[in-house]
């Protein structure tokens, strides 16, 4: 069954152009030629938007954003220009440079989990990147590893690619400093993590460029937020065993349970998620932001 792409939710002014709608984001050409990048409440999990929206959502993640932006401004430019937005989606979008996007997903990992552990059950290596034996579910690795994937299109999966992978996409040179910067970034922002007594298992980033400018990469998207990165409590971290989470996991884990009712056949869109759900998920994503910020939200 394919899901239709929803229609946005809300009224911009006059002289602003719709030009994508993702699962969770909206991007739309300013009156200058800019984009406005709006982050929506809608929230997706395994390649479906759910019907139900959580409450603040989009805020925190573009708080979150705006804030990591500003901690790794030294390693890498990103694509914000302005906050200054129309008032409708004001805390929840940005004006942006418009960029061409590269056709990677830059995936950074200091811990085995998610689809890297599956990857890692079948063969002992993840993203052709050989581990050593004996790892479990959680591990910390020896050191960060860059595991790209493939950039789906709206409906589809991410799939775990190599490094060749990523040469033949964009070119060895481009390539070797998309590693760079994601390992850079990576490791900036688990130090700044664990000082606040979070794990950042992994993350993921999409880097893009200015026509006039093809060699300099510039970080773009959302970063580090709970939607595009898996933190876990330093103080309860066991390997071996599921770990607790910030991210949508607390959903992920709802829907596959028995009470959810879904066969996640993919013929059939996943039920409302209930009221207590969303509150939770609401709070685990503010409680990500604060921990993390020292701000409160």
């Amino acid at each position: 069954m394919t899901q239709e792409v929803p229609e946005p939710e809300y009224q911009l002014p006059e002289g602003y152009k719709h030009l994508y709608t993702g699962k969770v984001r909206e991007l739309w050409e300013t009156p200058s030629g800019d984009v406005l990048f709006v982050a929506t409440d809608r929230i997706s999990a395994y390649d479906w938007i759910l019907p139900t929206r959580i409450p603040d959502k989009g805020k925190v993640l573009t708080q979150a954003s705006l804030w990591w932006f500003d901690q790794i401004a030294d390693i890498v430019p990103n694509h914000v220009i302005s906050t200054d937005v129309p008032a409708v989606v004001e805390g929840r979008a940005m004006i942006c440079k418009r960029l061409d996007m590269l056709p990677v997903e830059c995936v950074a990992r200091g811990y085995l989990t998610g689809s890297g552990w599956v990857d890692y059950q079948r063969s002992g290596s993840v993203c052709d990147i050989a581990l050593p034996d004996g790892l479990q579910d959680g591990s910390r690795l020896p050191e960060a590893i860059f595991t790209p994937a493939t950039k789906a299109e709206f409906g589809d999966h991410d799939e775990n690619v190599g490094f060749d992978y990523v040469v033949e996409a964009v070119g060895s040179q481009a390539a070797e400093h998309l590693r760079q910067l994601t390992l850079d970034v990576y490791q900036r922002a688990e130090q700044i993590a664990r000082e606040r007594g979070l794990i950042l298992a992994d993350t993921k980033f999409e880097f893009g460029h200015e026509q006039t400018a093809p060699e300099a990469l510039i970080i773009a998207d959302e970063v580090l937020t709970p939607d595009s990165s898996r933190y876990w409590p330093a103080d309860k971290w066991t390997p071996g065993q599921p770990q607790e989470s910030f991210d949508k996991q607390f959903v992920r884990n709802w829907l596959t349970s028995p009470v959810s009712g879904w066969d996640k056949s993919g013929t059939t869109p996943p039920p409302e998620l209930p009221d207590e759900v969303v509150e939770q998920t609401r709070a685990k994503y503010i409680e990500t932001y604060e921990r993390l910020t020292g701000k409160q939200f």
